[in-house]
């Protein structure tokens, strides 16, 4: 943990900042990050004015900074069960999760805040998240888990991820965070779409992709089953989550385009990196990667930044006043 009055944070598995966002917003001070794609962590930069640190597989802990709090969208990977009988330090070693274990192990940070898929809850028959608590609990870790949806909180996507908060048992003494009320506000696809005189005729889908995608989906739908496109307009209450696949062939999202100027329907378009970047929550601010296909990609693979901020307005109060607990106990009687 940090001496620093700050709540110092380290930033895992970083993508383009997403998770750092809310927690900069509320005073934070970033002290090191890392992220193994190039691309990325280009975006990053332009973001940040940081350039992360690559594979944290080549950081030994002692080179991490001290910190409070350890943020982290890290790859879920399937844990040994032979492992379990030797120990759960002994059953993440070679995965991913076994990099946050060692360095929360050797700098035990007050909280840490995971994120994953929403399938982490059920992967490999529940032997991953199960070794991922047990883990932290032997570390000396309060866990609990919990699924939110980026539509219950001012997004229109239908994206659930789960979220996992970690709280240093000696520094809080028991569980005091709550995972946020989602407000549920209602949301529409037409707040984040840019208005259609200023969308190029490049996102608009060709006559030829365009039927493709209707045969598959018919032939999908003879099949029995839901695979093919989605359309939305800007009504819409929420569209359906885009991931890192989108920038593939752009059929996942696509946005009706209503009629042409002599009634005939348009086809549909794909959406714009900065539409896909409002999607996420990300300000307006943010600078895109210059290539379309990387943004979709990275934004695919980002989290709901609103999702984090609600997250890091009830944690980031209960890291203070830990830290303040412990400057209070280390000063000499």
């Amino acid at each position: 943990m940090s001496q620093s009055k700050k709540v110092r944070f380290i930033d895992l598995f970083a993508g383009v900042g997403g998770i750092r966002i809310p927690f900069s917003e509320l005073g934070c001070e970033c002290v090191f990050t890392s992220e193994i794609d190039e691309k990325a962590a280009r975006t990053y930069e332009l973001n940040f004015h940081e350039q992360p640190s690559g594979d944290i597989r080549n950081y030994e802990s002692p080179e991490i900074p001290a910190h409070d709090l350890l943020l982290a969208g890290f790859p879920c990977q399937p844990f040994s069960l032979a492992g379990l009988k030797q120990g759960f330090g002994d059953s993440t070693r070679g995965t991913l999760f076994f990099e946050i274990a060692r360095i929360v192990e050797f700098h035990k940070p007050v909280a840490l805040v995971l994120e994953n898929v929403k399938g982490l809850v059920n992967h490999d028959k529940g032997n991953t998240m199960r070794v991922i608590e047990h883990r932290l609990d032997e570390l000396g870790y309060w866990v609990q888990s919990k699924v939110l949806n980026a539509r219950d909180f001012g997004l229109p996507q239908n994206r659930e991820r789960i979220y996992i908060v970690a709280l240093r048992k000696d520094c809080v003494g028991s569980w005091e965070f709550d995972f946020p009320e989602a407000p549920r506000s209602r949301t529409r696809v037409g707040s984040i779409l840019e208005p259609a005189s200023k969308v190029g005729d490049d996102y608009t889908i060709s006559d030829r992709l365009w039927a493709g995608h209707q045969r598959r989906r018919r032939e999908h739908a003879a099949r029995g089953n839901g695979f093919g496109y989605s359309l939305f307009t800007k009504d819409s209450p929420y569209t359906s989550t885009i991931s890192a696949r989108y920038y593939k062939d752009g059929s996942e999202i696509l946005i009706d385009q209503g009629l042409d100027e002599a009634g005939r329907p348009r086809n549909p378009r794909k959406l714009t990196p900065r539409e896909a970047a409002r999607l996420q929550g990300f300000p307006e601010s943010f600078v895109l990667n210059p290539s379309a296909s990387q943004a979709y990609k990275q934004f695919g693979n980002a989290v709901a930044v609103p999702v984090v901020r609600a997250i890091a307005v009830n944690l980031v109060p209960i890291i203070k006043k830990a830290k303040q607990r412990l400057a209070q106990s280390d000063r000499p009687s």
